[in-house]
C-alpha cells in the first residue's frame, strides 16, 4: 500500500496566548479522585493474587467535605478482604492532611459501594464497552514529553512544589491545597516561546505569612521548572492573590471525582469526550480508549508523521469495535488523514478487550495516576503509565515502523 502525501491544509497560526490550569494532590477533586483510584487498585490486587483481574469491576466515586468521606458506587470482586477505611485514611496521611478540619485520623468514612448491575455485566462480560461515548488523544511536538506546554508546565510547577512540601526546604511552610495557572506565549509558527502571566494560589502553614513572602519562597521553584528565559520582567505574578489561604482542602470546599477531566488530559488545548478517568477499572472506555488514543496520537508524533495529532474514538455499549476512528494532524502530517485512520483500524485492536492487552492494563496502576496529569508521565517498570511509551517497547512504534513511507 502507498501512502499519498496529501494532508489538511496547514492551519492558520497566529501569535497567540493560551493558558492552561492545574490542581495539586490536595485539592478536594484531586483528594477524591486520588481514593477513587485506590479503590480500583485495591481490586486489581486481588484480581491479580486470584488470576482473576480481567474480571475486576470497579466504578468508585468519591465525595468529600469537611472531616468526611463517602464511597459510593459498584464493583464485582472478593471486597471483604479489602480495609477501605485503612485505604482512605492511608490516601489522606500521605497527600498530608492534619488539620483540625480535615484529619486523616480523625475523619469520617462511609463505605456505600454495591454489587454491580447484572444488566451492565451482561454486555461487558461478552467483551463489549462498557459504555457508549467519545474519547480523544492528542500529542504536539512542542514539549519533549509531547504535550501542550501550559498544562505540563502546570503540573510540573505543582509536582516541584508538593515533592518540596513532603521532602524538601517547605516542609513546615506549605500546605496540600494549591492550584497553578501559566498562560503561554505562542509565536506565530505555533511554537511556545514565553510565559505573560503566572497564578499560584497555595495553602501555607503560617497565617502571618504575606502574599509577597509566599512569592519569595516559591519563586525559585518555579523557575527552575520552565525553559530558560520564558519569565522576563514583563511577565505577571500572582501569587495567593486572595491573601491568605490558612484553610485549604475539603475543609474550605467539597470535592468529588471526576471535576478535574480538563486538568486531567490536556488543559483544553485539544476535546475531551467528557468523561472522567478516576474511580473506573480499565473495561470503562472512558478511560482505556482515552488512554488508547493517546498513545496512538503521541506514537504517530514521537514517528515524525506528524507535528501534533487529535485521534477521535467512538463506542456503543456492548459493541466491542469502536463506531469510528478519525485522525486530525492539524495540516502538519506527512500522510494523508484518511489513509493513516485506514492504517489504524488494519493495525491495531480497539477493541476494549485488545486495549486492555495492548497496554497491559488489568494491573493496580490507577493511585499513581489521579495527580498532575494522566499524560505526560514517564512510564514505570511495574507497566504503570504503558501508553506514554513511545520506546522500543511499544507495540505503537513497532507498528508505525512498519508503515509505508510516503512518496516524496
Amino acid at each position: 500500500m502507498t501512502i499519498s502525501t496529501k494532508s489538511a491544509k496547514k492551519e492558520f497560526m497566529r501569535s497567540h496566548i493560551f493558558t492552561s490550569e492545574s490542581v495539586s494532590e490536595g485539592h478536594p477533586d484531586k483528594i477524591c479522585d486520588r481514593i477513587s483510584d485506590a479503590v480500583v487498585d485495591a481490586f486489581y490486587k486481588l484480581g491479580v493474587k486470584n488470576g482473576t483481574a480481567d474480571q475486576t469491576r470497579v466504578a468508585c466515586e468519591t465525595a468529600t467535605t469537611t472531616n468526611h468521606i463517602a464511597l459510593l458506587g459498584e464493583f464485582r470482586g472478593d471486597f471483604e478482604s479489602i480495609d477501605f477505611e485503612k485505604l482512605v485514611r492511608g490516601c489522606v496521611k500521605d497527600i498530608g492532611y492534619e488539620q483540625k478540619g480535615f484529619h486523616h485520623a480523625t475523619l469520617k468514612m462511609y463505605n456505600l459501594l454495591h454489587a454491580q448491575s447484572a444488566h451492565i455485566a451482561q454486555g461487558v462480560d461478552q467483551d463489549g464497552a462498557g459504555d457508549q461515548g467519545i474519547m480523544f488523544g492528542y500529542a504536539t511536538n512542542e514539549t519533549p514529553q509531547l504535550m501542550p506546554a501550559p498544562i505540563q508546565y502546570s503540573h510540573d510547577i505543582l509536582r516541584v512544589l508538593a515533592d518540596e512540601r513532603k521532602h524538601g526546604s517547605l516542609k513546615s511552610i506549605l500546605g496540600p491545597d494549591a492550584k497553578s495557572q501559566l498562560s503561554v506565549q505562542y509565536d506565530a509558527n505555533g511554537k511556545p516561546v514565553g510565559v505573560t502571566s503566572i497564578v499560584l494560589s497555595t495553602q501555607h502553614l503560617n497565617p502571618n505569612l504575606s502574599s509577597n513572602e509566599i512569592h519569595e519562597i516559591v519563586r525559585p521553584c518555579i523557575l527552575d521548572v520552565l525553559p530558560e528565559g520564558w519569565v522576563t520582567s514583563d511577565t505577571e505574578w500572582h501569587v495567593n492573590p486572595t491573601g491568605a489561604f490558612v484553610i485549604g482542602g475539603p475543609d474550605g470546599d467539597a470535592g468529588l471525582t471526576g471535576r478535574k477531566i480538563i486538568v486531567d488530559t490536556y488543559g483544553g488545548a485539544a476535546p475531551h469526550g467528557g468523561g472522567a478517568f478516576s474511580g473506573k477499572d480499565s473495561t470503562k472506555v472512558d478511560r482505556s480508549a482515552a488512554y488508547a488514543a493517546r498513545y496512538l496520537a503521541k506514537n504517530i508524533v514521537a514517528a515524525g508523521l506528524a507535528e501534533k495529532c487529535t485521534i477521535q474514538l467512538s463506542y456503543a455499549i456492548g459493541v466491542a469495535q469502536p463506531q469510528s476512528v478519525y485522525v486530525n494532524t492539524h495540516g502538519t502530517g506527512a500522510i494523508d488523514e484518511a489513509e493513516l485512520e485506514t492504517f489504524i483500524m488494519n493495525n491495531f485492536d480497539l477493541s476494549p478487550r485488545g486495549i486492555r492487552n495492548m497496554l497491559e492494563l488489568n494491573k493496580p496502576i490507577y493511585e499513581r495516576t489521579a495527580a498532575y496529569g494522566h499524560f505526560g508521565r514517564e512510564p514505570d517498570q511495574d507497566g504503570g503509565f504503558s501508553w506514554e511509551r513511545t520506546d522500543e517497547k511499544s507495540p505503537a512504534s513497532e507498528i508505525l515502523k512498519s508503515a509505508p513511507k510516503p512518496m516524496v
